[in-house]
């Protein structure tokens, strides 16, 4: 009987890159940690399931503040992926790996593919991307149903455009502008990759929660004047702008 020798099949390694959220603590970090729950209050299960990395670039801290915070965070179900701007002697096996080389919002390049996939989010009845403009894609989506209470929409490469409602519980993620046609009613995040100059648009304003460049407001901060309005919401350096459209 002859054996037969074959070459096992190598592994493969292959490159990917994923989007993740980026959190840089303030000192004093208590009082940071307390905004954070009053945001996570805001949006329950805002960061199960999501990628999170820890930038603490310009942070004083040693390494056993740095194991406590990742740890206070791990209880707060923010799951760190790595750490940014930490210097080597202060990670270990205790903590997650150092990360670096993160690219910033111009250097996002849009899908190559003609369909514009939205995942974890209401599967739309047509999607349209936007003419891009020479020299500089701005891609962007067209959702003709309404979001609904507990549904995610998520696309990080452009505006997003709802021909329709956002029902309480909902929830829109955009790295452009964000646009509703009906009731804002959910939360609106835009600008999520560093576009200080995104926009929020809606026909009626009953949102839970705005914000744009990480920069957030809460219905109790907005003005009751506005509440059921047409609006659009700005950023002026740190300050939140709302004008009606009406």
């Amino acid at each position: 009987m002859t054996a037969v020798l074959t070459k096992p099949r190598p592994i493969r390694l292959k490159g990917r890159s994923y989007l993740a959220l980026t959190l840089t603590p303030e000192l004093p970090l208590e009082d940071w940690l307390i905004r954070l729950d009053e945001l996570a209050a805001l949006s329950a299960g805002f960061f199960l399931r999501r990628p999170v990395v820890l930038d603490i670039e310009g942070l004083e801290l040693d390494r056993a503040e740095l194991r406590d915070l990742v740890g206070k965070l791990s209880g707060r179900g923010v799951r760190i992926m790595g750490i940014e701007g930490a210097r080597a002697s202060m990670l270990g096996s205790d903590l997650p790996p150092a990360m670096s080389g993160g690219r910033s919002a111009a250097d996002v390049e849009p899908p190559a593919a003609e369909a514009v996939p939205v995942p974890d989010a209401v599967a739309p009845e047509s999607v349209v991307r936007s003419d891009p403009t020479p020299g500089k894609p701005t891609p962007s989506i067209i959702v003709t149903q309404p979001v609904r209470s507990g549904q995610s929409l998520f696309f990080p490469e452009g505006d997003v455009t709802i021909v329709g409602s956002v029902a309480s519980g909902a929830e829109v993620v955009a790295g452009g502008s964000i646009h509703v046609y009906g009731t804002l009613r959910g939360r609106a995040l835009a600008g999520t990759m560093g576009n200080a100059s995104a926009r929020i648009f809606c026909s009626r304003l009953e949102a839970e929660l705005l914000a744009i460049d990480g920069f957030y407001k809460t219905a109790e901060d907005m003005e009751p004047e506005l509440r059921g309005k047409a609006v659009q919401i700005w950023l002026e350096g740190e300050t939140f702008k709302v004008g009606s459209i009406a």
